[in-house]
């Protein structure tokens, strides 16, 4: 794994003091996010995602299979991601499983929490037949937040993917054939921002230098001042009047956030 050097890691913390960033970015700026959505021909819905120079595709595939055991009405929804070492040489130590599993975790979490996704609208025949919602997550470029890319990636692919074909009389889907219908999703959009901890100071969209020093990390999902999931990374502890900082700072930056990309939505 590629490590920031201690004297990168003490120039970071000194500017933090003084609220500065190398790029000059405020603590509670994002980089410069740029989004284009139907960008993968095989899927149902696509989007790129670029903040700075970290990049993620995220695509979304309807399949057709058996519900759940336990929500025989319901769809059911499934979360992956593919973390190669073309996207960063940290990812060459076996795919880098663990943290491959966390971000889809969140990712996941807070789609699912949030119900953003209509899932009894998804039922085709209860106890028999359910559509299938996969989220694939594609790392491009990592230099910091895959994870807030990611959830940015997902909302945004979801809002412009379509409905396949469905032929009930032979029970299958007609691949490649999409109709004009849209998903079924709620109007509250599930914002994911992740706040990380360095030294004294709470960061907004860290770079990969930043998050290496990072202390701790909380990301929260949210829209509207409600909150869907909240996830804790990292070993750094942290008190409530540190998570009621992080809340206060999720807030602005949720509405700054919902600014840039409700174009795309």
């Amino acid at each position: 794994m590629i490590e920031t050097s201690n004297i990168t890691g003490e120039r970071i913390n000194e500017y933090l003091s003084q609220k500065k960033r190398f790029d000059s970015r405020k603590l509670e700026d994002f980089r410069e996010i740029i989004i284009e959505k139907g960008i993968l021909k095989n899927a149902d819905g696509s989007a790129r995602v670029k903040l700075g120079k970290t990049e993620v595709l995220v695509g979304i595939k309807m399949g057709v299979d058996a519900p759940y055991p336990d929500s025989q009405d319901k769809g059911n929804l499934i979360t992956s991601t593919e973390l190669s070492p073309l996207s960063s040489a940290r990812f060459e130590e076996n795919g880098r499983i663990d943290e491959a599993i966390e971000l889809e975790r969140i990712v996941d979490r807070g789609i699912r929490e949030s119900k953003f996704i209509d899932m009894k609208k998804l039922c085709i025949k209860e106890g028999e037949k359910v559509w299938t919602v996969f989220i694939d997550i594609y790392p491009i470029n990592d230099d910091g937040n895959l994870i807030d890319a990611a959830g940015i990636g997902a909302v945004v692919a979801l809002k412009n993917a379509k409905m396949p074909k469905y032929d009930k009389e032979e029970e299958k889907v007609l691949y490649g054939e999409l109709t004009k219908e849209n998903l079924p999703l709620s109007d509250e959009i599930p914002l994911l921002i992740t706040i990380h901890r360095i030294g004294d100071n709470l960061v907004v969209d860290p770079t990969r230098e930043e998050e290496i020093v990072s202390e701790t990390r909380v990301s929260v999902c949210s829209f509207n001042g409600i909150i869907f999931a909240v996830q804790k990374g990292n070993s750094g502890e942290l008190n409530l009047e540190e998570m009621d900082k992080i809340l206060k700072v999720i807030e602005k930056t949720e509405r700054e956030l919902f600014g840039k990309i409700q174009k795309f939505i």
